[in-house]
């Protein structure tokens, strides 16, 4: 049985066996008349407005207003979209608007349910936003023609909000991340408010579950807030929703729980007053904790609003259809009527459904809506939620550091994740209300301790983490850093994600839906530049010092590489000073998904301040003093990609002028991935000419990449002559081991990157080919001591992390 068989529509949950005690924390307010007679009559006829635009938009292709007996002809070919969340995501806009006017309140609308795309064009339309950015949508016959005929078309607007819908700021498509995008938009905006709206199915994710804790990490006395709004309608696209089989003393008790005020509005007789008065004392209550935060005399845990709005799935559409119900039911999710232009039952269904909106009493006779439902939009039309300066050009450069004063001199050792935490330290100081980090509790784990020195974690409960001005938050929940790093990009400030290496990939789907935000972003005229949203991998499986196999997963820079070139850059500084250069470059650009790759532990800093710069502007160079003759006419071309990668190549070339002087050697290390993309393929792509210079025309290649190998294969795939490129990386080998180990199973030693070499140099050198199998015998036979010593010891051998002499 596919779908769930109803008794009835709008099912009721089953009580719970909770006291009935608990009704005391349910919010009971007076909203018999909030509204004047003025503003109930203008909000109902918006929403009948909306409703009745957003059904059009869904069927009609012709007769868009009604303005004569509907025809099959004037139905679409193919009916896409969804209707069930339609209405209730019209109500919170209207109400949200007219919140907005009364209040002079500044607010951005987030939506959960994204798929509710139509409901939300709808309100667009009638507040100008449309026409304002798309001319094409104009407030007339024509405009709502145009939106209405066009949509779901590869020339009109899309089934979901995303980055062509003025006023988003988040990918409505994949569910799960609106909360916290929301609670990320409001931080450090202190005047701004988000009602943002979650779908009870959408209520059932993973992110949305611990996003719900975001007010812990919210300041009230620099940050705006939110107002949630869980749009309860009971269905998800076959079946009921968790929510919706949660009785009231069981929803109030959690969000009690949660540090919520919860208020319920379902007065379906008496709806638009129970919301406008909802709304409003949500706000009061806001306001209170923000006044009393910003007189420094904060409350302690304060309990937030929150509302909860009962509503049927498809309220306002049709009853039945076919002896099904729909309204109250799954199948008003998507289509209620699928097939109209081939059914006359169902024809006549759709045309009752439009004409019960009544469109003549809601348009002129020129198509525009009647100016009395317009009552209720802001005068200042940037006052309009789809015309906020904050969605779509509100970008603050940071004011970065120069790097170099904290440069490490060349030929010492030092952690990049140390000397960077020194930098951050600095930016945080110089961008007070601009940076933030985000973090799954693995700053000092990730010797990122530096920029807790002088501001502190920001968590509103912990009487240890209340510091003014905290700009770390750290949350196990990779999934809400994200959200709220997403949120605080996307309205203009920089934001910064370090982890382990091997939990990145739990964001691996979020990190694609942003990057298909900002790929419509940058197409779309309107919407002006946003600070590149940066992430930081280290605790890599490289060195991997008491965790094991579980801990070693570099997959994320293959997520990162799979998205759009014009979009996507991933570097792998391959010491401290490169990546200080690399870090207060991501940091400064723009509209990038910008992921830094590097070591926590003490390692060699191969080059100077001046040589790590231009290094790093090449995004690859010859380091001639690894290689024989500054590497000149190599036999051979050994590639680092990667902290511990490099370090086993200039092992190894070290090794191979002890044990094999008559090889000629050339090293080159690659800091900017994407460079060996093909030029063309990736803006950063080397040309044919460049890559020839670095990798030689003819001698073998071996690369040694700290990721999995597949991933430049896929890079290098189209560069002629690949048949002498080997490459060696993460082989998912692994376990709790000695770091060294690691580089042994992994085939990425010294030991293996040397033999390498042997092979590909013989090729073309007479004097290495014959001596070729002892030495890689030798090599192997090394490789296997420095195994058996770890696993007899416990430790490596002494002197394998000791810097290379090339002297």
């Amino acid at each position: 049985m596919p779908e769930q068989l109803l008794q009835v529509q709008n099912p009721p949950p089953e009580p719970s066996h909770l006291p009935v005690s608990l009704t005391s924390l349910k919010v009971h307010i007076d909203y018999s008349n909030a509204l004047s007679k003025e503003h109930l009559s203008a909000i109902q006829l918006f929403r009948r407005a909306a409703c009745f635009i957003s059904t059009s938009m869904l069927y009609l292709r012709e007769n868009t207003l009604l303005e004569r007996k509907l025809k099959k002809e004037d139905v679409k070919n193919r009916v896409l979209g969804h209707w069930g969340t339609n209405p209730g995501l019209i109500l919170c806009y209207a109400h949200c608007t007219l919140l907005t006017k009364k209040n002079d309140l500044d607010t951005l609308f987030v939506v959960g349910p994204g798929h509710g795309a139509p409901g939300i064009l709808a309100c667009l339309w009638l507040e100008g936003s449309l026409a304002r950015f798309y001319p094409q949508y104009s407030m007339d016959r024509k405009g709502l023609h145009n939106l209405c005929a066009s949509f779901c078309l590869p020339t009109g607007f899309p089934s979901h909000v995303n980055a062509e819908t003025p006023g988003s700021i988040h990918e409505g498509g994949e569910l799960g991340y609106a909360l916290a995008v929301a609670f990320g938009a409001v931080m450090d905006n202190p005047d701004l408010i988000i009602p943002v709206v979650i779908g009870d199915g959408e209520a059932e994710t993973g992110p949305t579950a611990t996003a719900w804790h975001g007010y812990k990490f919210l300041d009230p006395a620099e940050s705006g807030a939110i107002i949630p709004i869980i749009h309860l309608n009971g269905f998800k696209i076959s079946n009921r929703t968790i929510y919706g089989c949660m009785d009231d003393l069981e929803l109030v008790s959690m969000f009690s729980g949660y540090g919520y005020q919860v208020r319920f509005v379902e007065d379906l007789n008496n709806l638009d007053n129970d919301m406008a008065a909802s709304l409003q004392w949500a706000l009061d209550e806001i306001k209170a904790i923000q006044k009393a935060a910003r007189g420094r005399n904060p409350i302690i845990k304060p309990r937030w609003p929150l509302i909860i709005l009962r509503t049927p799935k498809g309220m306002s559409g049709p009853k039945e259809c076919d002896g099904e119900f729909i309204e109250g039911s799954f199948r008003s999710h998507g289509i209620p009527l699928p097939s109209p232009s081939t059914s006359t039952s169902q024809l006549a269904i759709l045309a009752a459904w439009l004409d019960s909106y009544h469109p003549r009493e809601l348009f002129d006779n020129a198509g525009k809506p009647v100016p009395e439902m317009l009552t209720i939009l802001p005068e200042k039309e940037d006052k309009r939620m789809g015309q906020r300066r904050e969605c779509f050009m509100a970008y603050q450069p940071l004011v970065v550091p120069k790097w170099e004063k904290y440069a490490i001199k060349k030929g010492t050792q030092a952690s990049c994740m140390e000397i960077i935490g020194e930098l951050l330290r600095d930016v945080i100081a110089k961008n007070p209300t601009t940076f933030r980090i985000w973090c799954p509790d693995e700053l000092v784990s990730n010797k990122l301790g530096g920029t807790l020195r002088d501001s502190g974690r920001n968590m509103q409960w912990d009487v240890m983490s209340r510091k003014p001005r905290g700009r770390v938050i750290e949350i196990l929940s990779e999934h809400t850093c994200q959200g709220m790093l997403q949120g605080y990009t996307l309205t203009g400030r920089t934001g910064l994600f370090p982890s382990y290496e091997s939990f990145m990939g739990i964001i691996h789907t979020m990190v694609v839906q942003y990057s298909k935000f900002m790929k419509k972003s940058l197409e779309v005229s309107w919407r002006g530049d946003v600070p590149s949203i940066n992430y930081i991998e280290t605790s890599t499986w490289a060195r991997q010092e008491h965790n094991g196999f579980s801990h070693q997963n570099p997959s994320f820079i293959g997520a990162v590489l799979n998205l759009k070139p014009n979009i996507a850059r991933v570097y792998l500084p391959p010491d401290a000073n490169c990546f200080l250069s690399t870090l207060a470059h991501c940091l400064r650009a723009k509209n990038y998904v910008n992921l830094m790759v590097g070591s926590k532990q003490f390692t060699p800093v191969w080059l100077s301040p001046e040589e790590a710069d231009q290094h790093c502007i090449a995004g690859a160079s010859v380091w001639k003093f690894a290689s024989v003759d500054g590497g000149v006419s190599p036999d051979v071309v050994l590639v680092g990609i990667g902290v511990e990668m490099t370090m086993e190549v200039l092992a190894a070339s070290a090794l191979l002028r002890q044990c094999c002087p008559e090889l000629r050697v050339r090293v080159v290390n690659v800091t900017d991935l994407m460079i060996l993309a093909p030029y063309g393929v990736h803006p950063h792509g080397l040309s044919a000419d460049a890559f020839e210079g670095l990798f030689t025309p003819d001698r073998a290649v071996h690369f040694n990449y700290h990721g999995y190998p597949i991933e430049l294969k896929g890079l290098l795939a189209g560069r002629p002559n690949t048949h002498r490129i080997t490459i060696e990386g993460y082989d998912e080998e692994g376990t709790t081991t000695t770091p060294f180990d690691m580089m042994l199973v992994n085939r990425t030693s010294r030991y293996h990157v040397a033999a390498a070499a042997v092979r590909g140099g013989s090729k073309c050198n007479p004097r290495v080919s014959v001596n070729e199998h002892q030495l890689i015998a030798q090599l192997m036979h090394d490789a296997e001591r420095a195994r058996k010593y770890a696993y007899e010891h416990g430790a490596d051998v002494p002197g394998t992390y000791d810097t290379p002499k090339f002297d």
